[in-house]
């Protein structure tokens, strides 16, 4: 049988999926393009063909786990209204956690490599604060809708939102710190404070 020859586009996809698993079981430092080429099923001049360097690489994965994430919670968002922002970003950021594939789960990688990385702790400072602007706009459209207390600050809220994914991270790091009784109450605080409110019944961000 002759092997079946991928498209550039679907070679590209096969690529960056294979990337993004390997650097979120290992590290950016830790991951090479030999694992990764082969993890796809390709050479490496291929994968240097399509991303021209590692680098080039883990910022596909990067923008692509976030392309992933911010369409998941706006798919949430037509299914719970507006109102419901925070509830979407914490149960798809927590559904997409169990695949790795967590805009903050690869900043993590990155860390140790970024203080001699002009050029890659340029791109994360940057692509931390598009992630920031984009859970505010979140947040203030639940505000508009009715959903957030007029008083709270969607500004400083999302930052916390960022905070709560690093946790995720660690936690998953030292295997498991925290359980599922733990996020369940730390989603409930939050709503009480958000909302002002208790929720009308007890809420968990891993629920479907």
């Amino acid at each position: 049988m002759r092997a079946v020859r991928l498209s550039a586009e679907l070679r590209r996809e096969a690529i960056l999926d294979a990337a993004l698993r390997v650097f979120t079981a290992r590290s950016y430092a830790g991951a090479t393009t030999v694992e990764i080429a082969r993890e796809a099923g390709v050479s490496e001049p291929i994968l240097y063909r399509h991303f021209g360097s590692k680098r080039g690489l883990y910022l596909a994965c990067l923008e692509e786990a976030w392309g992933r994430l911010r369409t998941a919670i706006e798919a949430m968002l037509e299914e719970l209204g507006p109102a419901a922002g925070p509830l979407a970003i914490a149960k798809t950021g927590l559904g997409l956690r169990d695949k790795r594939i967590l805009p903050p789960t690869l900043w993590v990688q990155a860390l140790s490599v970024a203080p001699e990385d002009a050029e890659l702790r340029r791109y994360l400072r940057g692509h931390v604060r598009e992630v920031h602007d984009y859970f505010a706009d979140v947040l203030r459209r639940s505000q508009e809708a009715g959903g957030i207390a007029p008083e709270r600050d969607p500004d400083a809220e999302a930052w916390l939102f960022i905070a709560g994914g690093l946790l995720v991270v660690v936690n998953d790091r030292l295997s498991g710190v925290l359980g599922h009784d733990d996020f369940t109450a730390i989603a409930n605080q939050r709503f009480r404070w958000l909302y002002d409110r208790d929720p009308e019944t007890p809420i968990s961000p891993f629920e479907d």
